[in-house]
């Protein structure tokens, strides 16, 4: 508070205002012990002195992230903080190691993504901006570095975002610790999941929030050894029982009522539920839908979240029988009965009810009935059952409810906890406490007194711990602090929970005695604390009382508290339940130990709830509490408003303002010696010289007469007020000096100004006299022109307007006509056009549906013949792999082909021959049966005739005469036998038709028989294919080697000029001619062996869609031909061969001409042996491997990595220039390597554009002139595989060394983020030279981690230039690393708040400098054009560098300042910027609210943008890059010297041919 002596004249105050609570305003006059101030709204108020606070004129316009930075630390210094910094959305500031968040009520999710929880991962609490993340982060270092464990508590009141909090603190804890095991979902995302359960059954609307939560939340989520998650639960406290029979208006019961009403009409049937009006429980309040909110929407989404989390189908629907019958149960109303003080069912409608209630929970409905009117009183004579009147059956069914609603919540909590699994291994937990907060209402009943009563608990346990934090500053800073109070709160703890004695025993005492009420127990109270300082009684109040908070007095009322109170279940309503049919309703109330049966045993709420607030402080008090303050701004909900009443309301319910109490009762004000000093050092200019900055501070404080100050190790502590006496006599000092400097500029400017202005009048008079004398003349000549001027005009306007009106006359009519005209031209274009439109389109339709067909018949011809053909090929190789021993088992499989195909289709004959046969002879039995079948009607008609011929004749028969009964025998008898002939005619058809049956069964036994037999002749036939494949295979290897040998034999001709080893090639040459010769004569007879007609018959069997060809088995063929032994020795020659290019693959780092010479001569010889033509060999295998394990072992050698980045990256451009792939490998390719994300996918795109044409002159070495068809090489599988390895390691090498570059530079970026603070010019007077030296070296030490950044840029450089890695890949590795840095340095800028300052500006600019110095002196272009990836960062420190920044507009800063960052970027520095240097304010609040509009207008279109920026990881070049990177270069491998181990061996001459021009 103030006192006269720092409350002066001109001082800024707080001073409290009834809309506002507190107002800034200026001492204009002092009178006594009052001040006349001015207000910010221009109001002139007085008050005293001793009840205003003083304002710290110098805090940024921003605020501070963390309070205890604050000059003044009280009530209004905190409340225009908040402000602040809620203005700017900075929803997120530190009091100490206490978090306060307020709701901004409106998502971020820029300040939650992935990016972010990078961000706070591993940084010191205090480092970054204030965020959730930093207190979860250090709560989890904490437990891993101290294995203790650890919990947070989020409080705050109903709307305040204590549930959104919970969850994000969650996932950072799951990103933290990800799961130990990882099957199923993890940890965190089963305890989300179970939100929407728990907020259906426990969250309601109330006055202040329409999703409040109405129980408390303990979540212990727990970690193993490895500090995994390995487990959660999930505790629960004081669910608002009586919410269920008592709802008042404008409030709703849970959400789970009414989501059963909005539930579908076949649920709602089948729940008997409908209109939440009809039910009592619901329809005490007008409020029945909640805006924004589906019922019906959210009833399905609680019961996928049930499926979950493991409720299942049967559970689910037991569940919501329970919450019908509840609602049912709400609508049992009774009257008086009979007897006296009885009760009854008032009308059917309520006898509905009971009977619907009693049907829904599975029990008998009179045994419900008397469980409701009747109460068995136990005695030891026996039981007495007692009716109850109308108001106490009332209460006993709302006791029900109560009761079966509180068993099934307590059960699907119980039903989560066993889902999520908990482990009973864990090492250490975190809790994350998500309690409702202090509450104070116009009535408050017992669970306000519960509530309240947690929140004191919870704030003696903060007290402590606030406390405990200043004890650990002061021992560490070694002052004394041992007259320093601690105000507790225990008196009240005591007044309402200790036994005997509280307020709650005394609850349980009245609750015993069947005669109490809350009038007797008021008085009880009303007497027993009559003196207590926290206890006192309203008013003329008769059953309220009042109790002295931490936050305030809160008045409750004792009606219902005895109700409340009463926790036992009746023992009717355990029996009635416990018999349920329903096993769920019989788990819920299990059957009660057997005295507890006899007898109602009391319980108490209150009791309970002290039981399990006591295990959750025991919990709390053996973990490290970590503080989250939930603060809501306003009562409406919305964005962008800050109620001060209500923020300062919650301040002190939050215990926010008690801790700053607790502070104040200490030392508030503590400050570093350097702050100190730079902020007072005017008041004690006469330190003397050699002092350190200790003594200095300690100096100014003795001068100042204050007492009381602690001088620590490295600050200074104040106590309350004298930072503001300080202030005070600051302020006299500076206003002294400001009046004697202003008065010598005024003068200064005043004389100055005096004889300016004396030489301008006499200039100006000689100026001012020539000029009229010239305006004079100038008058009278301009008069006479005017007249003729005038009169020309005059006609020539005339003429004009004339001119004008004929003109325009005529242009109206021709347009007029022209318009006609062209819309009669125009209609009739259009008529016509339309029809050739309508003509066309119509062919057009007709041709496309044509060429479509065309070209899917083409299709499908194309293929179906390439897969005839293929067989045929196939077949033709295995036909000519065997030469004299194939062709006798090819007679024999020719015969044996014939002969089966004779017996088949004599087989085809005989079974087409026996179907006509069937069918004939089926034909006639039917025939014959119709016949028989017309005679068999034609008997019975004509026996139906006689019959009626009959009876005609009896009727005309005269009555006289006797009736004889006369029997026609004969008729019947020859009807019997026609009707045996044709059932052993139809006996003897049957007989024929079974043995026919048994024929075809049996022609289909063969017909399986000869298929089985063809199967294995085929399986024979593809043994002889393979065998023909491995002789084509041979075949292919001689041809090679008898090239190699011609090339060989070439080359000795030239260089050698011994004629024995030319002999002996020749001969070599000539044997290898004949055996290819004989070779292709066998292969040749063999393929004129096999049979056209053969294939033309599969080709049409195929057709068809049948396999015909039988092929019978024969003997396994005979060996190999003796041609495959004698190429052993060539083999092992081209073995050696290999082993001595992989040799010189390793061994040979060469350059020429920029480029890699062994990758040129493996090139060369890969190309010399056709080994891209190949079908299989190991040598690309083999390369690949020495590329993979040369990079692996030289991971941290940065010069090993770029020989072979240039190495493998030149090969790749040789193979991409030169191979192409047929259709058939690109398909195989593609079906093999679908990805084309990175470099490794996109080869498949380079293959197809090399194959096209690409413009480079390679294939041999140095061959120019040659074009590109006669170039490419028809390359094979084996050769695309290597072209694919070979992208993959550039890629990977290049990744190797832009890591390896930016592991080094990062931590010398940490260092060059944070300028060393500077110490001003005033201050280098007051202290010792030792100081301005220590700074001096550390701004040089800083300057030296500059430079050492660009040594590593430079040295990278010098190896890349080495090692000749191509331009482009250097340009784009630097790019890379320059973005890096830009991302670092930028997003430093706006997580920090002391980066975003003048000082830091300077500092970087001159880092930037360094860096663009070194961008302008590189020889090599690719390091100077990086210098453009760091605009980010140089823009911003542009803006922080740049003056007047007030009078600097929104379109200024955005196009002319920084145009390349984005609006939420600039928004973020220049709310965070403070200019440490001069003092001067930052943006204007038009600009900020300008911006703050544009990006509201934005977030309503788009997800809010994140302001930080990406490290981009990605590969920033494809094949092609590559390619062109080598464009235009080659290299003559006859002018390179060979390697010694090449020029021994004569395989390898080829390397010393001159290749033709």
């Amino acid at each position: 508070m103030g006192t006269p002596v720092n409350i002066t004249l001109g001082s800024h105050v707080w001073v409290e205002d009834p809309e506002l609570a507190w107002i800034n305003g200026e001492v204009i006059e002092i009178i006594g012990t009052n001040a006349k101030i001015v207000t910010a709204n221009e109001k002139t108020v007085v008050a005293s002195i001793s009840s205003i606070y003083p304002k710290d004129t110098e805090a940024p316009p921003a605020g501070v992230d963390d309070m205890t930075k604050l000059a003044y630390l009280h009530e209004p210094g905190v409340l225009h903080n908040l402000d602040c910094r809620f203005a700017l959305n900075e929803i997120y500031t530190y009091t100490g190691n206490i978090l306060i968040a307020v709701n901004p009520f409106q998502r971020l999710p820029h300040l939650y993504s992935v990016h972010m929880m990078e961000q706070y991962k591993g940084a010191a609490f205090g480092e970054l901006s204030p965020h959730l993340f930093a207190v979860a982060d250090t709560s989890y270092r904490a437990m891993i570095n101290e294995a203790r464990s650890q919990s947070i508590l989020v409080s705050g009141e109903s709307g305040a975002g204590k549930t959104e909090t919970t969850k994000m603190l969650m996932r950072y804890l799951a990103f933290m610790g990800g799961r130990s095991d990882t099957e199923g979902r993890s940890v965190e995302q089963q305890v989300l999941e179970s939100n929407p359960v728990l907020e259906a059954f426990g969250n309601a609307k109330t006055v202040k929030n329409n999703n409040s939560s109405r129980f408390g939340k303990f979540v212990e989520i727990q970690f193993d050894k490895r500090g995994k998650i390995s487990g959660a639960a999930i505790r629960t406290y004081l669910l608002e029982r009586s919410r269920v029979c008592q709802v008042s208006d404008p409030e709703r019961n849970y959400h789970c009522f009414y989501m059963l009403c909005a539930a579908p009409p076949e649920e709602a049937k089948k729940f008997k539920v409908g209109d939440p009006r009809m039910f009592h429980y619901l329809n005490q309040t007008n409020c029945y839908e909640v805006s924004n909110v589906d019922d019906a929407r959210e009833y399905m989404e609680t019961r996928n979240a049930m499926d979950i989390v493991g409720i299942g189908q049967e559970a689910q629907d037991a569940i919501f029988r329970v919450v019908a019958a509840i609602l049912h149960l709400g609508n049992v109303n009774f009257i008086k009965g009979e007897e006296a003080d009885s009760s009854k069912l008032r009308d059917d409608k309520s006898r509905y009810h009971l009977q619907t209630a009693a049907e829904l929970l599975m029990c008998n409905e009179k045994m419900m009935e008397d469980s409701l009117c009747k109460r068995v009183i136990v005695t030891p004579d026996g039981n007495i059952t007692k009716p109850l009147d109308p108001e106490s059956a009332a209460s006993n069914r709302d006791a029900l409810a109560k009761t079966v609603y509180s068993r099934l919540f307590d059960w699907i909590v119980d039903k989560i906890n066993s889902s999520i699994g908990q482990d009973p291994n864990a090492k250490s937990l975190i809790g994350v406490l998500d309690i409702y907060g202090f509450e104070s209402f116009k009535i408050n009943s017992f669970e306000q007194l519960c509530i309240n009563l947690t929140n004191e608990k919870l704030q003696q346990h903060f007290n402590q711990h606030v406390f405990k934090m200043e004890q650990e500053e002061y021992t560490r800073e070694e002052i004394n602090w041992s007259y320093v109070e601690f105000v507790d709160n225990q008196d009240v703890l005591d007044l309402i929970e200790k036994k005997p004695g509280g307020i709650i025993a005394l609850l349980d005492e009245a609750c015993m005695f069947p005669k109490s009420t809350h009038e007797t127990f008021a008085q009880k109270m009303y007497q027993t604390y009559k003196g207590h300082k926290r206890f006192s009684k309203p008013k003329l109040a008769q059953t309220a009382f009042t109790v002295n908070h931490y936050a305030g007095d809160v008045t409750y009322s004792a009606e219902q508290f005895l109700d409340k109170n009463k926790d036992y279940v009746v023992a009717e309503h355990q029996a009635l339940l416990d018999a349920s049919k329903c096993s769920f309703v019989a788990n819920l109330f299990p059957p009660l130990p057997e005295d507890a049966s006899k007898q109602s045993k009391f319980s108490s709420i209150g009791t309970r709830f002290k039981q399990q607030l006591q295990a959750l402080m025991e919990t709390l008090n053996t973990t490290e509490p970590h503080y989250i303050r939930c603060v809501k701004p306003n009562a409406v909900l919305k964005p962008g408003i800050f109620e001060n009443d209500n923020v300062l309301n919650q301040l002190r319910c939050g215990g926010v303002l008690e801790a700053i109490r607790i502070s104040c009762a200490g030392y508030p004000t503590k400050r570093a010696f350097d702050e100190f000093l730079d902020r007072f050092v005017m008041l004690a200019t006469d330190v003397p010289d050699g002092s350190d900055e200790k003594s200095a501070c300690a100096s100014i404080c003795d001068k100042m007469g204050l007492k009381g100050y602690q001088i620590g190790k490295t600050k200074i502590f104040l106590r309350a007020g004298q930072m503001a006496e300080l202030d005070a006599r600051r302020t006299e000092v500076l206003a002294g000096a400001t009046k004697l400097i202003q008065r010598q500029i005024r003068t200064y400017l005043t004389r100055k100004e005096f004889l300016g202005q004396k030489r301008a009048t006499i200039f100006m008079q000689k100026l001012w006299r020539a000029q009229l004398a010239r305006k004079l003349y100038q008058n009278m000549r301009r008069e006479a022109a005017s007249i003729c001027i005038q009169k020309n005009i005059r006609a020539h306007r005339s003429r004009k307007n004339y001119a004008n009106l004929k003109a325009s006359a005529t242009v109206i009519q021709t347009g007029l006509r022209t318009m006609s005209a062209r819309n009669k031209h125009r209609h009739r274009r259009r008529t016509k056009a339309a029809i050739i439109v309508q003509r066309e389109w119509r062919r057009h339709q007709a041709q496309e549906a044509y060429k479509q067909h065309k070209k899917a018949t083409l299709a499908l011809q194309c293929l179906w013949r390439a897969k005839v053909a293929r067989k045929e090929l196939k077949m033709l190789k295995m036909a000519a792999r065997e030469t004299g021993a194939l062709k006798e088992a090819k007679d024999k499989l020719e015969k044996r082909v014939e002969e089966l195909t004779w017996r088949l289709e004599l087989e085809k004959h005989q079974k087409v021959d026996l179907e006509e046969a069937k069918a004939q002879e089926i034909a006639k039995l039917q025939n014959n049966l119709i016949e028989l079948q017309e005679k068999l009607d034609e008997a019975y008609t004509a026996i139906i005739q006689e019959k009626e011929a009959a009876k005609l004749a009896i009727e005309q028969a005269p009555p006289v005469i006797k009736e004889v009964p006369v029997v026609d025998n004969t008729q019947l008898e020859i009807l019997n036998s026609q009707n045996n002939e044709l059932e052993a005619e139809v006996t003897k058809l049957k007989g024929t038709i079974e043995e026919f049956e048994a024929k075809c069964s049996a022609l289909e036994r063969d017909s399986k028989a000869n298929l089985t037999e063809a199967e294995d002749a085929k399986s024979k036939a593809i043994q002889l294919q393979e065998i023909i494949d491995r002789l084509h295979t041979n075949l292919s290897n001689l041809e090679s080697e008898n090239q190699v040998l011609r090339q060989q034999a070439l080359a000795v001709s030239t260089i050698v000029e011994e004629s024995g080893e030319l002999n002996s090639l020749k001969d070599k040459l000539a044997i290898l001619e004949s055996e290819n010769e004989s070779l292709r004569r066998q292969t040749a007879s063999v393929e004129k062996t096999m049979p056209h007609e053969r294939v033309s018959a599969s080709e049409k069997d195929l057709e068809n869609g049948y396999q015909t060809e039988v092929i019978q088995a024969t003997k396994e063929p005979r060996n190999q031909i003796n041609v495959l032994a004698k190429q052993g020795s060539l083999t092992d020659r081209q073995q050696e061969n290999h082993e001595v290019l992989i040799k010189c693959l390793t061994d040979d780092r060469r350059f020429d001409n920029d480029r890699s010479v062994a990758a040129w001569i493996v090139y060369k010889a890969l190309l010399q042996w056709r080994l891209f033509e190949a079908e299989k060999t190991n040598i690309f295998d083999r390369i690949v491997h020495i590329i993979r394990s040369s990079i692996e072992k030289s991971q941290e050698d940065t010069r090993e990595l770029t020989y072979w980045l240039t190495t493998s990256s030149t090969l790749l451009y040789l193979l991409q220039s030169t191979l192409k792939f047929s259709s058939t490998n690109n398909a195989a390719s593609r079906r093999n390597r679908s990805s084309q994300a990175t470099l490794f996918g996109r080869l498949v795109q380079g293959m197809q554009s090399s194959s096209v044409g690409l413009e480079t002159a390679s294939g041999y070495s140095g061959m120019v002139g040659i074009s590109t068809d006669q170039q490419m090489i028809e390359a094979k599988y084996p050769a695309l595989l290597f072209k694919q390895h070979l992208a993959a390691y550039v890629e990977k090498t290049y990744g190797m060394i832009r890591d390896k570059l930016k592991k080094e530079i990062n931590p010398l970026l940490n260092l060059c983020i944070h300028a060393p603070r500077p110490t001003r010019a005033r201050t280098l007077r007051d202290v010792t030279k030792s100081i301005h030296l220590n700074t001096i070296a550390k701004q040089q030490a800083s300057h030296v981690q500059w430079q050492n950044i660009v040594n590593k840029l430079e040295h990278t450089l010098t190896l890349l230039a080495e090692n000749h890695v191509p331009s482009m890949i250097t340009r784009k590795l630097f790019h890379q690393v320059f973005s890096y840095i830009n991302v670092q340095l930028f997003n430093s800028l706006l997580l920090r708040r002391e980066c975003c300052s003048v000082s830091n500006g300077e500092y970087l600019k001159m880092g930037l400098h360094e860096l663009e110095q070194w961008c302008l002196k590189a020889d090599d272009e690719a390091a100077r054009s990086p210098w453009d990836e760091l605009q980010h960062i140089r823009q911003a420190v542009k803006f922080l560098v740049s003056h007047q920044k007030t009078q600097k507009s929104l379109d200024e800063i955005i196009k002319e300042i920084c145009p390349v960052l984005s609006l939420p970027q600039v928004y973020r520095i220049g709310t965070m910027f403070w200019d440490d240097k001069y003092g001067t304010r930052g943006l204007s609040p038009e600009v900020i609210q300008q911006m703050r509009k544009l990006m509201a207008e934005d977030s309503v279109n788009m997800t809010y943008p994140s302001f930080l920026l990406d490290v981009d990881s990605s590969i920033p070049f494809s094949v092609e890059d590559v390619s062109q990177s080598f464009h235009g270069g080659n290299i003559n491998l006859s002018d390179v010297e060979p390697p010694p181990l090449l020029r021994q061996r004569s395989d390898f001459h080829f390397l010393f041919q001159t290749l033709p021009e």
